[in-house]
Order: structure tokens, then sequence, then C-alpha cells
């Protein structure tokens, strides 16, 4: 690209700023002159705000088809975002001629990655799949191998990857090496901790995985618009576009949104039942306690135009509102944290996969937050803490192989005609 020829040399003072290609990072100047500006004074708002509509009603409505297909699929969605993130991230300290150094570096980022998702992945969901394939005598015993060996091949996995990695240090380039080694396992631990809690959610039932992850996205979107016509008041140094009406009016719409969106999702089985195995047939279960609606009757003084003096709540919306509150105060920091990320790497965003909207990580940054939450809310609050016969049964089908329960059957069958007879 030729220089203008007003431009100044590359030496001097008032020389062109210039980029790496493919690059998102930003000019200081940039950064500082658009930090000074709220959305709802942005000229070019508009037009940002058609290509960022367009590709939500595209991430929505794909992500309503994903649900819509079931368990499995959802889990292949959280996969697929994983390495997208995990794209990103890696990209941060790449360094394109320390990189021509060392070929085949980049290959060991993904060696350790997908080594990490298979011990993820493998602990959490080896007894559905052992599940799964009961039937299949064949299947059984391979998955059943699969499952007994499943830790040490991680671990053999893991090691050989560090034996690559010690092998290929080259002089000079130690410290760029080590650097993106630590940096690999952090990402890592990032990636996939908040993943595990978000597939716990899903198997647990969509219900715990959808609910939460509505919520953000309504935040997300009632704090652009509320920022977009109403905002003048800014609310953080770190996102100098947030505002603290864009703030307030999500948490409200938020809070509201989750009280009623627990009554519209309580009401399929699809979301409330629990996956025990990796099939995508349809479920049918008792929904319990949480899903049944209770009847109260308004006041006399309540507007009229309510068609019934009783209306219908489901407990569980009780429990939504504490979501929708966390994920209308609490969860936004995890932008905040994001949008500090960046500042600290002077990138605007962290990819450009999504039109209008940056990169994988720039939308997943409040969902990681989210999706932790929503795992330790209902293990802690949700899940009944002394024992019933779903539970046992639960422990029983998750954590014991095909003959293990036989032998559970043949022992309690032993036992129960045992205490007949002896009553007899």
């Amino acid at each position: 690209m030729q220089n203008d020829s007003n431009s100044s040399a590359p030496g001097t003072p008032s020389g062109r700023i210039r980029r790496r290609r493919g690059s998102n990072e930003v000019p200081p100047e940039v950064v500082k002159a658009n930090g000074n500006h709220l959305l709802v004074n942005d000229r070019s708002k508009y037009k940002s705000m058609l290509i960022r509509a367009y590709s939500s009603v595209w991430m929505i409505g794909g992500f309503a088809f994903i649900i819509y297909m079931g368990h499995l699929y959802i889990w292949a969605m959280v996969v697929v975002i994983q390495i997208f993130m995990a794209k990103e991230l890696f990209n941060l300290l790449r360094r394109a001629h320390e990189d021509r150094q060392l070929p085949g570096f980049r290959l060991l980022n993904w060696h350790f990655f997908f080594t990490a998702m298979l011990f993820v992945y493998g602990r959490m969901l080896s007894q559905r799949l052992v599940n799964t394939v009961t039937l299949d005598k064949v299947l059984y015993k391979l998955v059943s191998k699969f499952v007994k060996y499943h830790m040490v091949t991680c671990y053999f996995f893991y090691i050989a990857g560090f034996m690559w990695f010690i092998l290929t240090l080259k002089k000079k380039m130690y410290k760029y090496q080590f650097s993106q080694y630590a940096w690999t396992h952090m990402i890592l631990i990032v990636v996939f901790t908040q993943s595990a809690f978000t597939v716990a959610n899903i198997f647990e039932g969509i219900f715990w995985f959808l609910l939460p992850a509505s919520l953000i996205v309504i935040n997300d979107i009632a704090a652009y618009f509320f920022g977009f016509f109403f905002g003048r008041t800014p609310l953080i140094k770190l996102s100098p576009k947030k505002t603290w009406e864009g703030f307030i009016g999500a948490s409200v719409t938020t809070i509201i949104s989750a009280f009623l969106l627990a009554n519209m999702f309580g009401r399929f089985q699809w979301l409330t039942c629990p996956r025990k195995d990796l099939s995508t047939g349809w479920l049918d279960c008792d929904p319990g306690p949480l899903f049944k609606p209770e009847y109260f009757t308004l006041p006399e003084w309540f507007p009229a135009w309510f068609l019934s003096r009783e209306i219908a709540v489901l407990p569980v919306q009780w429990h939504a509102l504490l979501l929708g509150l966390f994920a209308s105060i609490i969860a936004p920091f995890g932008g905040f944290f994001a949008s500090g990320f960046k500042r600290a790497f002077k990138i605007k965003d962290f990819g450009d996969s999504i039109p209008g909207h940056g990169g994988m990580t720039d939308r997943m940054d409040c969902q990681m937050v989210m999706a932790v939450f929503a795992y330790i809310y209902h293990q802690s609050f949700v899940v009944p803490q002394n024992l019933s016969i779903e539970m046992i049964l639960d422990q029983i089908i998750l954590n014991l192989t095909f003959e293990e329960q036989l032998a559970v059957y043949g022992k309690l069958g032993q036992i129960i005609q045992e205490r007949t007879f002896g009553e007899s």
C-alpha cells in the first residue's frame, strides 16, 4: 500500500501508525476518541444497530432450532462455541515472526485443547454413554473399556503434549514458548470450567440451561436499546458506552422476563426432564413439584381487565426471579472484565466472527459467569438435599455398570423376599 503524499516518514513523530494485517488492534488515539462518546450520540449508531439486529435474528433463530433438536445438539453447539473462543484467545498472544520459526507449535495448543475436552466430557458423560449402548453387547464392552481407562488415556495424551513442548524448545525463543504454554493452560481453565457447568445444566434439564442463557441475551439486548435511546449517564470507565439508563432498564426487563419465561418453559417436559443417556428420543417424566402450578386468587382491587381472578404460578418462577436478579446485576461484570481485558491488549473485539457483535468470546463473557451460578444455584437450592427414590435411582443408573445394576436388583429382591418370609 503506497503512502499518501502528505504522510510523514514512519520514523517521525507524526508518522502513520502501522497495524498488523488481520489484527483487531485499535490505535490508542482511536480508542480515546471513541471512549468519549456515548452510544446515544454516535452518528453511525443506526447502521451498526441494523448489522447487529440482523446477526441477532440469525443467532436467535439458530439457537431456537438447536434447542428444539435436543440435548446432544445443544452440547455440540457448546463444543463449537468453545473451539471459536479458544481460537480467538490463542490468537491474542500470537506473534507471526516467532511462529514462523516454530513450525507445528500452534498445533500443540490444539493438542492440549482436545485432550482437555476428552478429559472433561469423558468424566461428565461416560456413564450416560454406557447407558446408551447397554443393549448392544459389542459396543457396551468397548465403551466400558473406554470408561475404565479414560483417565489414564487422557493423562498420557497430556504427557505426550508436555514432552512435545520440551522437545521443541528453541534457543532465544524460551520466553515466548513458556508464555504461550502458560497462556494455553489459562485458556483451558477459563473455557472448560464454565463449559463443564453449562453441559451439566443441559443434562439436568434443558430448562436450567435455556432460562439463564435467555436472561443474559435479554439483558444484553435491553441494555443496548435503553442505552441507544436514553443513555446519558456513563456507568463504568472500562466500558464508556455503557450507561446507567441502559443498566437499570435492562435489569427491570430481565427480572420481569425471568418470571414470565420460567412459566412458559416450565410447561414443556422436553425442557424440564433430565436426560440420563445420550439418546435423542422424546422424554417423559414426572416434572416434580417445582413445575406443578399453584393457584392464587387476586384481590378485588386488582384491575378488572384480567380474564380471571385466579392465576397459576409455577414454584420455579420464584427461583427464576433470583436468576434474573443475578443476570441483571452481577453477570454484566463478566462483560466489564472482558472490556478491561481487551483494553489491556489494546483490541476492540476478540474476533470478527459475528458481524456487529465481534467475536464469539465477546458474546460469551456474561454467559460464562451465569452458567456457573445457575449450576451452583440449582445444586444448592433446587436439588433435594434429602435422599429420595428418584435420587437413589439416578445414582444407580449414572454410576453403576449394567452388571452392577443387575447385582443390585438381585440383592434387593433377595432382601425383600427374606423380609416377606420373616413377617409371615
